[in-house]
C-alpha cells in the first residue's frame, strides 16, 4: 500500500467517432472517419475502419471508394466535440480535484494519498460513469509519472483483458518491465520518428530498452528532454501537473477556403472572421496584445497557378484586447498586401507580442475606447452561452461562401436548439 502521488491520463477513445456516435447510433459497430477541413483527411477513424487499413491522414479522395464496402466519412463538427469534451473533463474531475485539460480528448489527473490498488477500481468507476453520462468511451492509464501514465492508456487500449484500465504503479517490476518491452519506444510520449531512428541505431527499440538506457549517454546525444523522458520511465517525476496552462505567447487563426477566392471583399471577410475568434481567445486569457500580423496563400498543389504567399506585420498604435482595434488594423495589413489576379486558399491572422492586460502600458494619445473593451467581453459572453457568431463584426458578412467545405457535417445537437435530439414514442 502506497500514498505518494499517482498520475493517471485519461483519453477518449476515437473521440471525434465516439461524439459522433452519441447522437447517431447507427454508426456503431459501423467504419466511419471524421474528415479534417474542407473533408480533406482522416484525422479519428473507428476501430472497424482502421481495420479496413485506412490510416490516420489519408486523403479522403483516396479512401473515399471504400464506401462500397461501407465506410462512412464525416465532416469534423469542432463546436460539438469542444462542447462533448467539456463534459468529459467535467464528469472526470468528480473523482480527482488536481486536473490538467492536456488536449481535447485527454487530461491528466494526479492522486494524492489513493492506496495504488484502490485506484484501479476508482479509475474503473470514472471510466463507467463517463460512459454513462457523456456517451464517450474513455481508457485510463495511471503511473508514477506522466510519461508512465501517458504509457499505461496506450496498453490499456491495447489490452482487452484490462477493461480499459492499466495501472502500472500497481504491478510489479518484473511483470512492469514486461510491459514495457512489449511497447515500441516509438510510442512513447515525445519520441518522434527521428528520435525513434537515432534509438533504433544503439539498439533501443522499445520502452524498457529506453528505460534501461545510461541517462549521461542519453543527454549527450539527445538532449536533456530525452534525458527526463528516461528518468520518468523509471518512475522518478521530471513533469508536474499544470493545472493552469500558461498564457500563449501567441496566437493564430487561420482556415482554408471552401474554394479558392479572388476577391478583397471575400478576404476581409474572413480576417473579420479570424481577428475576432483570435481575439476571443486573447480576453479569454487575460491579455492584450501590441502587434498583429496577416497572411495570405494560394494553393501550392496546383503548381500550374501563379502563387502568392505573403505575410505582414505591424505594431499596434497602443496595445489592445478589444476586436474593433483588431479588425481594424487586421483589415489595414490585408489591404496593403492583397494582389489582383491570384487565386487564394487561404488567410490567417496571427496576435503578437502579447502581455497581461494588468501590465499595458498606458498612452497619452491612445485611442482604446472602454466601450469597445465593455462591448467585446459582453459578445464573448453572448456566444459563448448562445453559440459561436450568435453576434459577430458586421465586417465578417453574412453569406460566407468562402467559408471551409463540410458536406459531410451533422448537426450541432449540443449547441443548436434546433439540432437538439427529439425523442419519439
Amino acid at each position: 500500500m502506497r500514498s505518494k502521488s499517482v498520475f493517471a491520463l485519461v483519453d477518449g477513445n476515437n473521440f471525434y467517432v465516439s461524439c459522433e456516435r452519441v447522437f447517431n447510433p447507427a454508426l456503431e459497430d459501423r467504419p466511419v472517419v471524421v474528415l479534417s477541413n474542407n473533408d480533406g483527411c482522416a484525422v479519428s477513424r473507428s476501430q472497424q475502419a482502421k481495420d479496413m487499413g485506412i490510416r490516420m491522414g489519408e486523403p479522403w479522395f483516396e479512401i473515399r471508394q471504400l464506401e462500397r464496402r461501407g465506410l462512412i466519412g464525416m465532416s469534423s463538427n469542432y463546436a460539438l466535440y469542444a462542447d462533448m469534451s467539456a463534459r468529459m473533463m467535467s464528469v472526470a474531475a468528480q473523482f480527482c480535484p488536481d486536473q490538467e485539460v492536456y488536449s481535447i480528448d485527454e487530461c491528466f489527473l494526479e492522486f494524492r494519498g489513493f492506496a495504488s490498488r484502490g485506484l484501479t477500481d476508482h479509475c474503473r468507476a470514472l471510466r463507467q460513469r463517463v460512459r454513462q453520462w457523456v456517451g464517450i468511451p474513455v481508457c485510463v492509464g495511471l503511473g508514477d509519472t506522466k510519461t508512465l501514465a501517458k504509457l499505461a492508456n496506450r496498453i490499456a487500449k491495447k489490452a482487452p483483458e484490462m477493461h480499459g484500465v492499466c495501472n502500472l504503479s500497481d504491478m510489479s517490476p518484473p511483470n512492469r518491465s514486461h510491459r514495457l518491452a512489449g511497447v515500441p519506444v516509438s510510442d512513447v510520449w515525445g519520441v518522434g520518428a527521428r528520435t525513434t531512428e537515432k534509438l533504433g541505431r544503439l539498439g533501443i527499440h522499445t520502452a524498457k530498452d529506453l528505460a534501461d538506457a545510461n541517462t549521461d549517454l542519453i543527454r549527450m546525444r539527445f538532449g536533456v528532454q530525452l534525458e527526463r523522458t528516461v528518468r520518468e520511465l523509471n518512475g522518478l517525476p521530471c513533469y508536474n501537473l499544470e493545472t493552469e496552462p500558461p498564457p500563449k505567447q501567441q496566437i493564430v487563426s487561420s482556415l482554408s477556403f471552401g474554394r479558392m477566392v479572388t476577391d478583397i471583399g471575400e478576404l476581409r471577410e474572413a480576417v473579420h472572421t479570424h481577428v475576432a475568434r483570435a481575439g476571443e481567445k486573447l480576453r479569454r486569457q487575460g491579455s492584450s496584445c501590441a502587434a498583429v500580423a496577416v497572411f495570405l496563400g494560394t494553393n501550392p498543389f496546383l503548381p500550374g497557378e501563379p502563387q502568392y504567399h505573403p505575410m505582414c506585420s505591424t505594431p499596434m498604435p497602443y496595445p489592445a484586447d478589444d476586436a474593433f482595434s483588431l479588425a481594424r488594423v487586421a483589415v489595414s495589413i490585408l489591404d496593403a498586401i492583397y494582389r489582383p489576379g491570384f487565386r487564394y486558399k487561404k488567410a490567417g491572422v496571427m496576435l503578437m507580442e502579447l502581455a497581461p492586460v494588468a501590465q499595458r502600458q498606458g498612452s497619452l494619445f491612445s485611442q482604446a475606447r472602454p466601450s469597445h473593451v465593455r462591448l467585446s467581453h459582453l459578445v464573448d459572453g453572448i456566444n459563448k452561452q448562445m453559440g459561436r457568431d450568435t453576434i459577430q463584426l458586421a465586417g465578417a458578412g453574412s453569406r460566407q461562401a468562402w467559408s471551409m467545405k463540410r458536406d459531410k457535417m451533422s448537426p450541432a445537437y449540443t449547441g443548436v436548439w434546433r439540432d437538439i435530439v427529439r425523442a419519439r414514442a
